[in-house]
């Protein structure tokens, strides 16, 4: 008898525990998710933590529901961010200097960076085997926009190895970021810069060839992050962190995996390049140490950026790094 009673109270502790475990999985899996909206400055394989983060479900794993809209332009994207027509932008954090300096009293900060060098690739079209600055001079390159990154850190570094990229070459900014693979292979330049997977496909398709980084060139900057309004983030600061830690998760996966592992799980982020030109193109992020270990950038990096901007003739002094900087507590 005492048996049969034991038998009865364990039945009715499993289904009870199975039950309450049902329903615990049935509210975690039903938990209403945050929605926000990121505008990413381009789609490239160089942003490939974000991808993974994306992918594996990081984001959800923090609360969030992110939705990406491609918006080519730093400057476009801080657009977007004022406007309020996204919460979230990625793109150089130069762009927060230049709405902090224009006045805007609800100016952006930088709360999680990316990646951590620039991500262009100088290709060109000739095969050139032992590749050296010196061959740029006389030559036209397609450089990208004016006073954007990518071409400010181009020209930081033809200065550092004694060049001048006013007289020496002929850098064109006037080609739109978007048209700039197609202008190369339509006939136009000798050098282009351009970010992964289009590199790769430009080389595989025998339209040039890949002769140097340039983010080897330019040194350490918080060259792409997220920003937001500050407003926003003082009104919310639960999704910065969330966001901030699905991110760092995704650095940390993409450090502990191998590049075929990356690729394959950011792969459906480009379904017109194949799994051997993604790979190809986290191999050559990752030789560059181009992501960092951690999503927050240091005030040195940040000087850096600016230096680079100074160089430039883009900025007159430099911001403090608290203004501009969001630290997560």
């Amino acid at each position: 008898m005492k048996k049969k009673i034991f038998i009865y109270v364990l039945c009715i502790a499993i289904i009870f525990v199975v039950s309450m475990a049902t329903i615990f999985d049935f509210r975690h899996e039903n938990k209403e998710l945050e929605s926000i909206t990121v505008a990413e400055v381009a789609h490239t394989v160089f942003y490939a933590p974000m991808y993974v983060a994306y992918e594996k479900g990081y984001f959800e794993e923090e609360g969030l529901e992110v939705k990406l809209i491609l918006t080519s332009g730093a400057d476009k994207v801080a657009s977007a961010l004022l406007s309020n027509d996204v919460e979230i932008g990625l793109s150089g954090a130069e762009a927060t200097i230049y709405v902090y300096n224009g006045g805007e009293k609800n100016y952006l900060q930088t709360f999680t960076q990316l990646t951590q060098k620039d991500g262009t690739f100088l290709v060109s079209r000739e095969k050139i085997s032992h590749f050296q600055l010196e061959d740029l001079k006389g030559k036209t390159i397609i450089g990208g926009r004016a006073a954007g990154m990518p071409e400010m850190t181009l020209e930081y570094a033809l200065r550092q190895n004694g060049l001048d990229p006013r007289e020496d070459m002929n850098i064109d900014t006037s080609i739109a970021f978007a048209a700039m693979s197609g202008s190369f292979i339509g006939g136009y330049g000798d050098f282009v810069t351009l970010f992964e997977p289009t590199a790769s496909t430009v080389e595989k398709e025998g339209y040039g060839h890949v002769v140097a980084s340039v983010g080897e060139l330019g040194g350490v900057v918080p060259y792409t992050s997220f920003s937001a309004r500050k407003d926003y983030i003082k009104e919310h600061p639960d999704i910065i962190r969330n966001f901030d830690q699905a991110i760092q998760k995704g650095l940390q996966y993409v450090a502990k995996h191998t590049d075929e592992e990356v690729a394959k799980m950011i792969l459906p982020q480009f379904p017109d390049s194949s799994l051997e030109e993604v790979i190809a193109a986290v191999k050559r992020y990752r030789l560059i140490e181009a992501w960092p270990s951690t999503t927050t950038f240091t005030e040195e990096s940040f000087n850096h950026l600016q230096d680079i901007m100074i160089e430039y003739g883009e900025l007159e002094k430099k911001v403090p790094y608290q203004k501009l900087f969001y630290r997560i507590s």
